[in-house]
């Protein structure tokens, strides 16, 4: 299988372009999501798998029964139809990166 947490998988800056050709190799969608501060969006799943990669501030995020709390440069890795809940811990609000498709299972 594989790690839902990669903590540092990207170096800082974040070059956004990295990441979006890293995904659009793997057949991933690209995308920036920017939330206010105390943002919360919790128990969402999708029918495909999805990426994200903390751009700016602090997220709580939980997959299944896994959590922690991630910050630039960290990759989560979330498997379709799995639970997962987000929250922006920072003040100023985060900017995080999202990509969906299909893992080879």
């Amino acid at each position: 299988m594989f790690t839902v947490f990669e903590k540092s998988a990207y170096p800082l800056p974040l070059d956004y372009s990295r990441v979006e050709t890293d995904w659009r190799r793997e057949g991933f969608s690209f995308g920036i999501f920017r939330d206010p501060p105390g943002q919360q969006w919790i128990d969402f799943t999708h029918d495909s798998d999805e990426y994200v990669v903390v751009a700016e501030g602090r997220l709580w995020i939980e997959v299944g029964d896994e959590n922690s709390v991630c910050e630039p440069g960290d990759l989560v890795r979330i498997p379709r139809q799995v639970s997962h809940s987000l929250k922006t811990l920072s003040s100023r609000g985060s900017v995080w990166l999202y990509g969906y498709g299909y893992w080879e299972y």
